[in-house]
């Protein structure tokens, strides 16, 4: 693929978290602290403002937003009234909480970075935490090397994780109770770091890869069929949407960690693709 992403938004601190959520897309800009919902022509609304700083997005069935608030490790959902704990997940998070999927019943998948990557702390593998639509919080599986962008399958079966750390996509079977069994390496990247991840209606996923600067299209086993450069900034996360879900939406940035929200680089880019989205998100 070698068409240029187009810039739809730009100016923001560290975007993060995008979904496609009724006929916008929704994303969260870490530093500012805002959930921000965005249109097809780039006009955006502020939805919530977030003090533990945002990222993992969802919604319950009855269509509330759920939200990670990281650095205070809670998962949140907003209210009429605001903003209101789900789950606390201080005891069950070696670090800051991440990225998260949500299922159709509104059980949610939660990431975290498993120690602290910024300060020269040495390497710890996380746990993945599962949250039950009743705010009840478990550990679903152990031992994730920096568990980030997640994905569900469209049937509900699998559950597709990017081990950033660990430079693969990780699966598990998934029963309706959601718990995860056979865990399984879904694809090597070889030397790839998948942050955010999108799945398409062929099972493909997309793969935002910071490190490389690239979207990346990959099946399961490996085999990459679409690379999408973005230039000189870092890929950090990706959504299929717009009317016919063929839009891939990239969050970019010129990097991550301290000193990021000064340099306001955070864009949103899109492109169009040839196979619409699917499954959670």
């Amino acid at each position: 693929m070698r068409e240029t992403p187009k810039v739809l938004l730009d100016g923001l601190t560290f975007p993060e978290g995008p979904r496609w959520h009724e006929g916008r897309l929704w994303f969260s800009d870490f530093y500012a602290h805002e959930v921000i919902a965005l249109s097809m022509t780039g006009e955006r609304e502020t939805i919530v403002e977030v003090p533990g700083q945002p990222s993992g997005l969802g919604w319950t069935p009855d269509g509330r937003l759920l939200v990670v608030s990281m650095t205070d490790r809670r998962l949140l959902r907003l209210d009429p009234d605001g903003l209101v704990e789900v789950a606390n997940l201080w005891d069950l998070a070696g670090f800051h909480c991440n990225d998260m999927v949500v299922d159709g019943d509104g059980g949610a998948y939660v990431g975290n970075f498993g120690y602290n990557s910024h300060d020269g702390s040495p390497f710890e593998k996380a746990d993945l935490i599962r949250v039950d639509p009743d705010g009840t919080a478990s550990v679903a599986a152990t031992g994730l090397a920096f568990p980030n962008g997640s994905v569900i399958t469209p049937d509900g079966s699998t559950l597709i994780v990017g081990e950033t750390r660990g430079n693969i996509l990780s699966a598990w079977d998934r029963h309706a109770d959601g718990s995860l069994h056979n865990r399984r390496v879904w694809a090597d990247l070889n030397g790839g770091f998948p942050d955010g991840i999108c799945l398409d209606a062929e099972g493909a996923v997309w793969v935002a890869d910071p490190r490389n600067k690239e979207t990346i299209r990959v099946l399961e086993g490996g085999e990459v069929t679409d690379r999408i450069s973005t230039g000189e900034m870092g890929s950090f996360a990706c959504m299929l949407g717009g009317p016919d879900r063929r839009t891939l939406f990239i969050c970019t940035c010129l990097q991550s960690g301290p000193g990021t929200a000064e340099l306001r680089s955070g864009r949103i880019e899109t492109i169009t693709v040839k196979v619409p989205g699917a499954g959670w998100p």
